[in-house]
């Protein structure tokens, strides 16, 4: 066996040309049953069920997690299975989706008559129009290709990727229908990073209670920095007899002062503190804060309730610890 560099390439860029030309022929052959079938699935009140067997199946698969990542409940059942049982699982009111190139895998054949029987839409994704799975459809989604990029025009590989593209589609066309947003998006993924920029608030991260930098307004210069000093944050929030934010002192200020020959001993924290100082609400995102401190060059960021009340302090290590930046 020897290996020929330029061979590999150049049937690498063959299939990646045959593939592109699989998935940009779908377009001229999208019509009202592509319409029809994201109508189904919209209105549906069950799941869209997705079935295929072998390589249309792990399209199958990808196609229902996508679906269902985006707002259309979704899930995949193997044909194979489901004649021992797992057909239990399609209900009347589901939608199903069949995926076979050439429309004659026995397996999903031989169910047909079933899920006929059943009232549910079935949708078929198919290359072969004149075939059992075509004909058992409610409507049929033209996943035809002239040729596979394998060399043996044998291994699924463009009729895949066609299939692959054309269940994209149906996931975005659902998508925009179902007037899903990002929000919605991180509700299904809160364990990725939009996840956490859209459900992190800062009342998760913030630091309150004892941990919070926090003195009276009458507070003596050296405590207000043995404060500071105790509570890590380079910061220290100044606050009336009521708990309400009046100002801050940080450690930017300290700097300041010191540049500017200012005697700080025999000052109070109510003399020293930078009033009115930037805060966000407690129910705010925590990727509010992040913005707030580059925006404001800060490292510590202030929270308040409703009625001014200082309740939390965030920094940016926090936000980093919560992987929100």
């Amino acid at each position: 066996m020897t290996f020929n560099a330029t061979q590999a390439l150049a049937l690498a860029h063959q299939t990646l040309d045959i593939e592109a030309q699989a998935v940009s022929g779908l377009k001229a052959r999208l019509g009202p049953g592509f319409a029809q079938a994201v109508q189904a699935m919209l209105e549906c009140t069950g799941r869209v069920v997705v079935m295929g067997m072998g390589k249309s199946g792990h399209v199958g698969r990808k196609i229902a997690a996508t679906l269902a990542s985006t707002g259309t409940p979704a899930l995949f059942v193997h044909p194979a299975e489901a004649s021992h049982g797992d057909l239990g699982m399609v209900m009347a009111h589901d939608v199903v989706l069949a995926i076979s190139n050439s429309g004659e895998s026995s397996e999903l054949v031989v169910i047909l008559p079933v899920l006929k029987r059943l009232g549910l839409t079935l949708v078929a994704m198919t290359g072969s129009l004149q075939s059992s799975l075509a004909q058992h459809a409610s409507m049929v989604l033209d996943s035809g290709v002239d040729k596979e990029a394998c060399p043996l025009n044998l291994a699924p590989t463009a009729s895949t990727t066609a299939q692959l593209a054309l269940g994209d589609a149906l996931a975005v066309a659902l998508l925009d229908a179902r007037g899903f947003k990002e929000a919605d998006f991180a509700r299904s993924h809160p364990g990725g990073a939009l996840g956490r920029k859209l459900l992190t608030h800062l009342r998760d991260v913030m630091r309150t209670g004892d941990a919070l930098p926090c003195v009276p307004l009458t507070t003596p210069f050296t405590e207000l920095m043995r404060e500071m000093s105790a509570k890590g944050l380079g910061a220290a929030a100044v606050v009336d007899a009521q708990g309400l934010l009046l100002g801050v002192f940080t450690d930017g200020d300290l700097r300041r002062q010191i540049e500017q020959g200012v005697d700080l001993r025999a000052l109070t924290a109510g003399q020293v503190m930078h009033a009115k100082p930037h805060s966000l609400p407690e129910g705010a995102l925590a990727v509010e804060a992040a913005q707030a401190m580059e925006q404001h060059r800060i490292t510590c960021v202030l929270v308040t309730n409703a009625v001014g009340v200082l309740v939390g302090a965030v920094h940016i290590g926090d936000l980093m610890r919560a992987k929100v930046i």
